[in-house]
């Protein structure tokens, strides 16, 4: 089974026996149950969904050049931080004005295409990475700070509730109170599919003048109840980030795929930020 997130894509979560979501590199070559182990020379690779990653399967023996926790959080704290600065910059320099929106949905755009070239590339290139999360910055910076000017103090208050949704998700994956199997994959993307399809409508809806206040995404109850779920579909993106570290580390992926660990997570974390900024303001709206 593909993963669910889209930047795995080509290193998808496959089922096993166990009924668990392994990790599963786009080379296979399996030996003794790990991805990215080699095959002795002459052996097929054994069958990806014969093995049961929390039980039969052995870790990849140490050796040079795979990824560890380290590689994720430094690649990651990269990728975040560009977004950061960018955003900080944009909030300095642009003011609240048409032209400055304008710029945001610009960047807004080149920060989607350069994702969609990522996400379909077999291997991870760090500068459309963090080209992406520049521009995603810029984005971030003027839709925060045209929020901040109707509704004070929104920003900091998504920021923190952003930190606190995804703190919630990390303990509840740690303590296995979520366990990431094909089922509950399968089950979340046809959600999450189904969500994206329902508000391309809507925004095309709204568009040619269907619907008043933004249709689903109104600032009121109906809006602040598809927030929510928008929140919970990132909550799950989340547990597939983690779920595809962990397994990356444990079966000794490359290196190089920490910089798609941090890609992912910064994708996921940018869109519950967005979800929460909305959620707030319809929260002070109805003080």
């Amino acid at each position: 089974m593909r993963s669910s997130n889209p930047v795995f894509s080509r290193r998808g979560f496959t089922r096993s026996d166990g009924g668990y979501a392994g990790f599963n590199a786009q080379q296979q070559a399996q030996a003794g149950g790990n991805p990215y182990a080699q095959a002795p020379a002459g052996q097929a690779p054994a069958d990806q969904y014969a093995t049961n990653p929390y039980a039969t399967q052995t870790p990849a023996p140490p050796r040079g050049g795979v990824m560890t926790m380290d590689d994720v959080i430094s690649r990651t704290a990269m990728t975040l931080g560009t977004v950061v600065v960018g955003a900080v910059l944009a909030w300095v320099v642009l003011p609240v004005s048409t032209t400055s929106y304008g710029l945001a949905i610009g960047a807004g755009l080149v920060a989607f295409v350069l994702y969609l070239i990522q996400a379909f590339k077999r291997k991870p290139v760090p500068a459309l990475i963090l080209g992406y999360a520049a521009f995603e910055g810029i984005f971030l910076g003027v839709i925060s700070k045209i929020y901040n000017e109707a509704w004070a103090g929104a920003p900091f208050q998504a920021v923190l509730g952003t930190m606190a949704v995804s703190a919630a998700t990390l303990i509840a994956y740690k303590q296995r109170w979520i366990r990431v199997t094909a089922r509950y994959a399968r089950i979340g993307m046809t959600i999450a599919i189904a969500f994206v399809l329902v508000m391309m409508v809507n925004l095309l809806v709204v568009v040619f003048g269907g619907a008043d206040g933004g249709g689903l995404r109104s600032f009121g109850p109906l809006g602040f109840a598809v927030g929510v779920l928008a929140i919970l579909i990132g909550c799950f993106f989340l547990t597939l980030n983690f779920k595809t570290i962990e397994d990356g580390i444990t079966y000794g992926a490359p290196r190089e795929e920490s910089w798609l660990a941090a890609f992912g997570l910064t994708v996921t974390l940018v869109w519950i930020y967005m979800e929460m900024l909305r959620l707030v303001a319809i929260l002070q709206g109805n003080d």
